[in-house]
């Protein structure tokens, strides 16, 4: 007999939602307990699911790759935040001011949210090859995406203090999670001075605005 397709529709949105639970539980174990202490039976605990269940989503690099991938971007996928609708949303503001103020907004909200799992992420692949090899590619995919904010930058009007090459590596370092854990988890920092401190080393380090809003 050939499964109804409304009832194999429920069974793919089932394992959806088990599979996003079992993920979102492993973020926050990684989280808070960091690679090395978590373990997959603590993570079905917080799932609510089996242990097999977990299982059958590793192992633990796998889980904490989809549990970064969620957390930052909000879906798992190797998409960037700027190819996603609220990065082009971003891209496409006019006014450059505005501009900026979106992309540090878009920025140091997937910090706060990632912030502990990128710790778990950079401790996991000094032991693990497999965890280095895929913080590596996504490095890399991150510097091209920066080049790529370089270049939307100019578009805007901002007028880079130095090359493109240099002013993405500038802003790797000025955007990278380890900024806000330091600001705002380590130094209680509000939200809001992360920000404006983010927003003025953009504009002091990387590019400066157009003539006219300088002056403004």
């Amino acid at each position: 007999m050939v499964p109804r397709p409304y009832t194999s529709d429920l069974r793919a949105e089932q394992a959806a939602r088990t599979r996003e639970r079992v993920v979102r539980a492993a973020a926050q174990e990684l989280a808070e307990r960091g690679y090395e202490r978590t373990t997959l039976a603590r993570v079905a605990e917080r799932a609510g699911v089996s242990l097999e269940t977990v299982k059958a989503h590793g192992p633990k690099r796998a889980l904490l790759l989809a549990a970064f991938e969620l957390t930052f971007a909000g879906s798992e996928g190797r998409e960037s935040l700027g190819e996603r609708p609220e990065g082009r949303s971003v891209a496409g503001t006019a006014d450059p001011e505005e501009f900026l103020d979106g992309l540090v907004a878009l920025v140091a909200a997937a910090n706060a949210r990632v912030a502990g799992l990128w710790s778990a992420f950079t401790s996991a692949a000094r032991s693990d090859e497999a965890v280095a090899a895929e913080l590596d590619a996504l490095l890399g995919r991150r510097r091209a995406d920066l080049r790529a904010s370089v270049d939307v930058l100019v578009a805007h009007g901002f007028r880079p203090h130095s090359s493109r090459e240099e002013a993405a590596e500038a802003l790797s370092y000025l955007l990278a999670p380890e900024g806000w854990a330091h600001f705002v988890k380590g130094a209680g920092w509000s939200d809001g001075r992360y920000r404006a401190w983010l927003r003025d080393a953009v504009v002091r380090l990387v590019a400066a605005p157009p003539a006219g809003e300088a002056n403004a």
